[in-house]
């Protein structure tokens, strides 16, 4: 799931709700065909973000986790490396390499690899309602980097949120957690640092640069990853494997962002939040239609009670 994007908040720091932070504002009263058309692309972005998780579990029909995370960078990032390209985006100023080596390693790296092997064990129902928790985390990073002192509203609601992830991961586990919940909690930790730091880099460069650059920074080590991964792992070229991997490279990684920045540039931050908000939801549906699990009536109780309580945060933070 893959992936996902975020929302900024008036620190200019990102608030998590799926992939990257956007950048750029709206127009104050934008045409009501560019309306149109920014609501539908935001909606498309996050269409494609929520098929990131189903898309990583038929991946993993034709793929090793380590071969899938590896090769889905490298076509992810030779898209993006030649946008960059085409576009003569000027490189970034070594200033901001440490903050895109967070991001590369957080976003790039760190939340595909956590969450593809705990896909191994977990079905993607689950791992949908414990991720849905990223844009609180993220928000807790935010606060922490910018010392902002959100209200007490904000901590309730995030707590909240927290302790429904929490009781249903218990509760779907049998009274414990399993080695899938570990990779999913610290995929949370580790994306929601990468997001943060790349809120603070989307102030001084459009936001798709941002995980562009990280992209082509991590060629270094997805490359011979790749190589080494494939070497080891068995490959079985099915239909469903193919089509995971090509659409988490492209269409979550590449293509997604593309559609959701447009979008947030047309409708501005809150209204497409909005819409993002539904992207857990839409995992559990896809979740039932294309891998036919069976979802137990806690995950999507779960995910809306986590929903509302992102909603309150937002609001809290004004």
């Amino acid at each position: 799931m893959r992936a996902e994007s975020s929302a900024i908040d008036r620190t200019g720091i990102a608030v998590s709700t799926g992939i990257e932070p956007p950048v750029s504002a709206p127009p104050r009263n934008p045409a009501p065909a560019d309306r149109r058309s920014g609501t539908l692309q935001a909606a498309l972005g996050v269409t494609a973000f929520s098929l990131t998780f189903p898309a990583t579990a038929w991946g993993l029909e034709g793929f090793g986790p380590w071969s899938l995370v590896t090769v889905r960078c490298v076509l992810a990032a030779v898209l993006a490396g030649g946008c960059l390209l085409a576009l003569r985006v000027p490189r970034p100023a070594r200033r901001h390499l440490a903050g895109l080596a967070v991001v590369a390693a957080g976003v790039v790296l760190g939340f595909p690899l956590l969450t593809t092997l705990a896909l191994r064990t977990s079905t993607t129902a689950h791992a949908a309602v414990v991720v849905g928790l990223l844009p609180l985390t993220t928000a807790l990073f935010s606060a922490l980097r910018t010392g902002a002192r959100p209200s007490r509203t904000f901590w309730v609601a995030a707590c909240a949120g927290a302790a429904a992830v929490i009781a249903f991961t218990v509760q779907q586990s049998g009274g414990a957690l399993t080695g899938a919940d570990a990779y999913l909690f610290g995929a949370l930790l580790i994306c929601a640092a990468g997001y943060t730091e790349g809120g603070r880099l989307a102030r001084v460069m459009p936001g798709w640069q941002v995980i562009g650059w990280a992209l082509v920074l991590c060629l270094p080590l997805s490359v011979p990853g790749a190589l080494l991964a494939l070497s080891y792992e068995p490959v079985r070229l099915t239909a469903h494997g193919v089509t995971g991997l090509l659409w988490v490279a492209v269409g979550s990684q590449f293509l997604g962002l593309v559609v959701w920045y447009r979008g947030m540039a047309s409708i501005g931050i809150p209204k497409a939040s909005q819409l993002q908000l539904a992207q857990p939801l839409l995992t559990l549906v896809w979740s039932v239609l294309l891998l036919g699990e069976r979802l137990t009536p806690a995950a999507p109780l779960t995910a809306a009670a986590v929903l509302v309580c992102i909603a309150l945060t937002q609001r809290a933070r004004g």
